[in-house]
């Protein structure tokens, strides 16, 4: 099973904290649009199992960016039906749309229901309109609570964001803003800490001291308040950022973490085969540039055996299956089995990791610090 993801690289306006690859110029979507659909079909012979000489199966189509909500729903629908054209789809894929709230008006929402698409991930990040407007939101308060409200009639399998650690937000806001998403009865919620990439809006302004730096030990208390609401409320931690009821985990988002392959279709989107990893050009002039010349505008790099366990180390620890100590003897050798167990020995005695049923994993304590963490257990120094 594999997964097709869509870069859309567009959005209405730049919010303050992005440093994702976007466009804010629309004038080249159409140009786009039919870009991304000759890519679709360009790579559907990068799927194929060499054991059955057939092509994989796709499981998920995630329509990322950016913000893919800024398409119409024919130019959503296109793009689907070029990816059922070109590869074998699994009977019921999960089909993702990322979304912002204002592009979701009752009716968008209700034409969206109609269509192959069966998975909303809303871009909320906050109920708060100080907040929205600190981060150059597109939406507003009462947008973000109207949209749910009319999502939730028509789609059973939604996500949303929400993002703590936000300056002078308290515990009592992020709480509240917790309970305004578990109110709407929303089955699973991906949460990150603002974080301040260099560049971007959010960078200058701190440092012009207009907004305050976020502070990591508020940002590490929202967190603990995060994780204990939502697994009081019958969410399931599956991965460090992620939270899923029963049967509501990201299928698209679980493909990435437990290795399987993916295409990454559009300027700066990445692929994943097992053995390599390639990225397409971030720059949208240059990437329709390339496609209309019929050239892939696509780097590659063949990942080394620290590469790989590097990233099972990142991946595992991020989420609820752990790090299989015996996975890592039968694929990276005892050589990386005993370098792990001598580099987890702090964090075991630290009560920051644990072992069980021969799995690693973060101990609630740890969680926290999982990135910080794995970065410790890579293996950097082997001559490859």
């Amino acid at each position: 099973m594999s997964g097709i993801y869509i870069h859309i690289p567009f959005c209405k306006q730049a919010c303050h904290y992005c440093d994702f690859h976007f466009s804010t110029s629309m004038k080249k979507k159409d140009e786009m649009v039919l870009a991304l659909a000759k890519e679709i079909g360009m790579r559907k012979n990068e799927l194929l199992d060499s054991a059955r000489s057939d092509n994989e199966i796709v499981e998920t189509i995630y329509f990322g960016g950016g913000t893919p909500s800024v398409l119409t729903n024919d130019e959503i629908n296109f793009l689907i039906s070029e990816v059922y054209k070109n590869y074998k789809v699994v009977e019921n894929p999960e089909i993702t749309l990322e979304a912002n709230p204002d592009d979701l008006s009752a009716e968008r929402i209700l034409e969206l229901s109609k269509s192959p698409i069966n998975r909303l991930s809303i871009g909320i990040q906050s109920f708060y309109e100080e907040d929205l407007k600190m981060m150059n939101r597109a939406h507003n308060s009462a947008e973000a609570k109207k949209c749910l409200e009319e999502a939730t009639k028509y789609f059973d399998n939604i996500s949303l964001d929400l993002i703590y650690g936000i300056p002078g937000m308290s515990d009592e806001m992020w709480k509240q803003n917790i309970q305004t998403a578990l109110n709407f009865g929303i089955p699973h919620i991906s949460s990150y800490a603002l974080t301040v990439e260099p560049k971007t809006a959010l960078s200058k302004l701190i440092q012009t001291g207009k907004v305050a730096e976020p502070q990591d030990e508020v940002a590490s208390n929202h967190f603990l308040i995060l994780v204990e609401m939502l697994q009081q409320n019958g969410f399931i931690h599956y991965e460090l950022s992620n939270f899923g009821k029963e049967k509501y985990f990201s299928k698209n988002n679980s493909a990435y973490w437990l290795g399987k392959k993916y295409i990454g279709i559009g300027p700066s989107a990445h692929s994943y085969d097992g053995v390599k990893r390639g990225w397409n050009i971030a720059n949208n002039s240059l990437y329709l540039k390339a496609i209309q010349n019929n050239e892939l505008p696509i780097e590659t790099e063949i990942l080394t055996v620290s590469d790989r366990y590097n990233e099972y180390i990142m991946t595992g620890l991020r989420t609820i299956w752990g790090v299989s100590l015996e996975r890592i003897e039968k694929e990276f050798g005892s050589e990386y089995l005993n370098y792990l167990l001598e580099q987890a020995q702090k964090f075991l005695n630290d009560n920051l990791l644990s072992i069980e049923n021969n799995i690693l994993k973060p101990t609630p304590k740890g969680k926290f610090l999982t990135d910080g963490i794995a970065s410790d257990l890579f293996y950097l120094n082997l001559d490859e």
